[in-house]
């Protein structure tokens, strides 16, 4: 699973893209004086470092040793970390952490400390914590090669059994699990220049504190010093596993240069097909997905559902808030019927949703969907883009919560789209589409005959055959309508995306009032 990450970056490298998130608010004090650590560390502590970092030229990383750098993955695999040598193992503390070895794909080793107290004292690299299976250059690891990663496992889902519930590995990306999930989607703390024509910056941590929990405490605290050329930023990440793993973030951000575009609380997944998009007619499975949507809510109350595609072309979506109350990327199907996989257990993934945490200001939330024909890819990334880029010398700071889970109920009291499906009718062709809603005020109406569907489509194209039907079978309420697309001369005119594609959305209301999320949808005519 974690190969996927760095395929992800490589992938977005040749294709000149990068990802993008989250709101930003100046620090008030940006000439911060950088002074030694203080006896008790903390987030200001971490800040400090980033902001003399910051005042120095970038310094590429040194990599490991080339014959690391060699190996492959099933080599990289073949070392495993020693579990009896995890730390806090025997201390009857509720967390105890592994370590990655640095090689393959992972080839810039980061610093770990451990603070204790008062205490920081790094954690060093040894050889000995690992066993090297069937790899023969075990003797030839340098003593202070510094680890890829590192993971903490808990009794998450058993009282006796610690799982593993979030992973720090390979640039900035991190991935975490709730109870029953398994992993899937993955986070990262900062891109920078996404779908910019230089190409994607890729920020990475390169130092750790873990903070060491105290005996009945069911949380911890994560440090983390972020460096690329164009910037440096310190952060925290405060995490509680559970039902829901909850992670708290925090971040102070200290621009190096001007930065065109940046990216905070980025997510990136994984979709091959669904129901809305069968491409592969000889898999035995009816889905194979991550998530299956991005889901937005905004300050004006409407709530966007944007099911997810595998295009044919690298695609991109914007949404526009001027005051965001939430987004994410969520695996809202949870039904093993659905997939039928009893390997990948997709209807185990974990969905994310950021709930920004203050005033992030106007900006937008970018989609980026990237054709894949393997589900080992992830080609999906979803962050918010703020209005104002960040200037040289001007530090920023922000916060959120970041939700894994599994949305059996939704953020909002609306209908929820439950299902989206497409065909081809007709002669001349037109496409036809299929949106099922559920749940929510759907519920609760006092007369469904007052129900009213609202569909919208680019101007130039038509929608013909709308009707709603109620859906006994599953408690429904089912849109159908067909898209008739506009001469070719006229689309042209009217479409001034680079997508070339028609925007669609719809919602059902009552009495003038919107009962249901707002579906929004994109496809090529």
């Amino acid at each position: 699973m974690f190969l996927r990450q760095v395929i992800l970056c490589r992938s977005m490298l040749a294709a000149g893209i990068l990802a993008v998130a989250a709101g930003l608010v100046e620090v008030a004090n940006s000439k911060t004086q950088v002074e030694s650590l203080p006896h008790t560390f903390g987030f200001e502590a971490v800040e400090r470092i980033a902001a003399q970092l910051a005042e120095k030229a970038y310094v590429e990383p040194e990599k490991i040793p080339e014959f690391l750098q060699r190996i492959n993955y099933d080599q990289w695999r073949d070392i495993r970390f020693k579990t009896d040598r995890s730390l806090w193992r025997g201390e009857n503390l509720f967390f105890e952490t592994q370590f990655f070895h640095p090689g393959f794909l992972y080839q810039m080793p980061v610093k770990i400390n451990i603070v204790q107290g008062q205490e920081v004292e790094e954690f060093p690299f040894s050889p000995e914590l690992f066993n090297y299976g069937m790899n023969d250059f075990g003797p030839k690891v340098p003593q202070n090669l510094g680890f890829a990663g590192f993971r903490f496992h808990c009794p998450l889902n058993k009282k006796d059994y610690y799982d593993e519930v979030i992973v720090f590995l390979g640039a900035s990306y991190f991935r975490a699990v709730a109870k029953g999930q398994k992993y899937g989607i993955s986070a990262r703390g900062l891109a920078l220049e996404v779908a910019e024509q230089k190409g994607e910056e890729f920020p990475f941590f390169k130092e750790f504190w873990l903070i060491k929990p105290k005996p009945g405490q069911n949380t911890v605290s994560i440090y983390a010093l972020l460096d690329s050329p164009s910037l440096s930023g310190a952060y925290h990440f405060h995490v509680e596993p559970g039902d829901q793993t909850l992670i708290n973030v925090r971040s102070t951000l200290f621009p190096r240069r001007a930065v065109k575009k940046i990216g905070l609380a980025p997510m990136t997944s994984m979709f091959l097909h669904g129901e809305n998009q069968n491409i592969r007619s000889d898999d035995f499975r009816p889905e194979v997905h991550d998530s299956d949507g991005l889901l937005i809510g905004s300050d004006r109350g409407e709530w966007i559902w944007r099911p997810l595609r595998n295009p044919k072309a690298l695609f991109l979506s914007t949404y526009p808030v001027e005051e965001l109350k939430g987004f994410g990327l969520l695996q809202r199907d949870i039904e093993f019927e659905s997939y039928q996989d009893l390997e990948a257990l997709y209807q185990q993934r974990p969905s994310i949703w950021i709930s920004p945490q203050g005033d992030w200001g106007p900006g937008h939330v970018e989609l980026i969907e990237l054709p894949t024909n393997t589900e080992i890819h992830d080609n999906i990334i979803a962050y918010w883009v703020p209005r104002q880029s960040p200037e040289q010398g001007r530090p920023i700071s922000l916060a959120y919560r970041m939700n894994w889970y599994i949305p059996k109920k939704d953020r909002h009291e609306k209908g929820w789209v439950m299902a989206t499906r497409t065909s081809v009718t007709g002669e001349p062709p037109k496409r036809r589409f299929l949106v099922d809603f559920k749940g929510g005020q759907l519920e609760r109406l006092n007369n469904a005959l007052a129900l009213e569907p609202v569909v919208t489509v680019t101007k130039g194209a038509r929608i013909v055959d709308l009707q709603l039907q109620n859906n006994a079978f599953t408690g429904s309420w089912r849109l159908v309508f067909s898209v008739v697309p506009a001469e070719r001369e006229l689309l042209d005119k009217v479409i001034t995306s680079p997508n070339s594609s028609l925007k669609l959305r719809a919602f059902l209301r009552q009495e003038g009032n919107p009962v249901t999320e707002t579906w929004s949808y994109s496809y090529e005519p």
